[in-house]
């Protein structure tokens, strides 16, 4: 049996990422804006949607930022292990057309346990359309995916 001091050291970095992820990381990613990513598109079973104007839709963007921010997470990852958001508070101060180009810059500004906490800034060359914080959570997908496969399963028993 292992000694208390040895359970807390496993347990921590059971808990814990890799010490290469830290505040003050950053990266950045640039993204064109097609047609697809216009708010007409976003859920075209929606006619409220579908009648809107033909820009970048806020829930793309909410995406393309947890895109940048996942990607500077993978480099600093086991193998196995991937992250999910957990958080967005992000504001939309401009229009978008199809054609510009969205430049995003994240960077790491807090790790707590498997919690990493970031600021994000979306700029389309004009204008700044978006900043704001977002959180993700470093998981195991295999386990992850396993506690998803046991609630459908369960969802599917109760609903018949």
């Amino acid at each position: 049996m292992a000694c208390p001091a040895t359970r807390k050291r496993a347990t921590e970095r059971a808990d814990a990422v890799k010490e290469t992820l830290k505040p003050g990381l950053t990266h950045r990613m640039t993204f064109t804006v097609t047609d697809r990513q216009t708010v007409p598109h976003f859920y075209p079973e929606s006619a409220t949607f579908r009648a809107m104007p033909a820009v970048f839709a806020t829930g793309f963007m909410v995406g393309l930022f947890e895109w940048c921010c996942a990607e500077l997470l993978n480099r600093h990852l086991d193998p196995g292990e991937g992250s999910l958001g957990v958080h967005v508070d992000f504001s939309h101060l401009a229009a978008t057309p199809p054609g510009m180009t969205i430049t995003v810059d994240c960077e790491c500004t807090g790790v707590d346990g498997r919690k990493v906490s970031f600021f994000v800034r979306g700029h389309d060359g004009m204008d700044l359309i978006s900043e704001g914080r977002h959180e993700r959570a470093v998981v195991n997908y295999e386990k992850f995916n396993a506690r998803v496969a046991e609630k459908g399963k369960a969802a599917q028993e109760a609903a018949a």
